[in-house]
């Protein structure tokens, strides 16, 4: 298996599927320019031409009509937009058009298009330039929503996303377009999420997108500690995968979920509700959730330094949980990174 980049995943996922399906096309803002959507798009004009590729101006309600007109034609399309909260504009098309058409005309006509959004905080980008707003997509029916948290999966989701029969909205967060991995083209023909990433019995975590990473990082250092934790990656937000869930709490008994949205209203409130109707007499302690505030973000580099959650917070929270009151070795050995607002030192931007 070749070890590729997130970007690169994206890429080949697209490509790969538009010679499975010639009539395929791709566009969206930026997708031939130099940058080609932070090199998502790369080469795809050279290999399949200007009438597939293409970019287009800014226009997002509209550029969201003539995908449902070419999905009611027979052509499938993924659109792409810089950020999702551009994307906002085209609610109307996307809640009242393309979520319901296949439903309102007698399971006829579906409406196979796949919207990339890309999300992702830091570098001052401030309340319309950051939100994360999954739960939002989530709440409408005729829709599934997907958000990979590796190159492995940002490829087979995406493809599954192209090739499903109904609109997808794929978030894809900046944070992680440069990590790397082995990725498998094995075949995959349908969308399903919540994959079992790490075992264990103690305790249940179910994340997604970037936040995965932060907490895998946290379990495996708690396994020295005699902690095991285990990790499920929501992966697809629409329609959940219950199956792993259930079976993961009947074993541990204690859940924590933590979600990139905000607090209220959240995927992690519906995963909580859900588990207590179902299983509340499984569970050994009460849920806990970490999400974002109730409030925008800001811009300031200062105001933003204690909005969003990090590693300490998830350890005090498995502590709470655990009911462990001692100082873990983690907690003096964790380092975060040197300024809150990117991933790392490797992060360069653009945004």
């Amino acid at each position: 298996m070749p070890k590729i980049s997130f970007v690169d995943a994206i890429n080949l996922a697209i490509s790969h599927s538009m010679r499975k399906d010639k009539k395929m096309i791709c566009y969206g803002l930026g997708a031939t320019d130099p940058k080609s959507i932070f090199g998502t798009t790369k080469f795809l004009e050279k290999d399949f031409g200007k009438k597939r590729i293409f970019d287009v101006p800014t226009s997002e309600n509209a550029l969201t009509g003539v995908s449902i007109g070419l999905a009611l034609n027979g052509i499938r399309s993924v659109v792409s937009h810089q950020r999702l909260d551009f994307f906002l504009l085209a609610f109307d098309q996307l809640i009242n058009s393309a979520a319901k058409w296949y439903y309102m005309f007698g399971a006829k006509k579906p409406v196979p298009i796949t919207i990339r959004l890309i999300i992702g905080r830091g570098w001052g980008q401030g309340p319309t330039h950051s939100q994360s707003l999954q739960s939002i997509f989530a709440h409408i029916p005729g829709l599934k929503v997907v958000m990979p948290s590796s190159p492995q999966n940002a490829y087979y989701l995406l493809k599954d996303s192209i090739f499903d029969p109904n609109p997808v909205v794929f978030l894809e967060h900046r944070w992680l377009h440069n990590l790397k991995s082995n990725v498998s083209y094995k075949k995959s023909n349908k969308l399903s999420g919540s994959k079992v990433v790490k075992k264990g019995k103690d305790l249940t975590i179910i994340t997604m997108s970037w936040a995965v990473h932060d907490v895998l990082d946290v379990s495996k250092r708690l396994n020295k500690e005699g902690i095991d934790i285990e990790v499920i990656d929501l992966s697809v937000i629409k329609p959940i995968f219950w199956k792993n869930i259930f079976a993961s709490i009947k074993k541990t008994g204690r859940l924590l979920v933590i979600d990139t949205g905000a607090y209220t209203g959240s995927i992690s409130s519906e995963i909580i509700s859900e588990i207590s109707i179902n299983y509340s007499s499984r569970l050994k302690t009460p849920p806990i959730k970490i999400a974002m505030p109730d409030f925008p973000e800001p811009t300031s580099y200062g105001l933003t330094k204690n909005f969003y959650f990090d590693k300490l917070e998830i350890i005090k929270n498995i502590k709470k949980i655990l009911k462990i009151k001692k100082t873990l070795q983690i907690e003096k050995n964790i380092k975060l990174p040197t300024h809150h607002d990117v991933p790392g030192e490797w992060f360069t931007g653009p945004f």
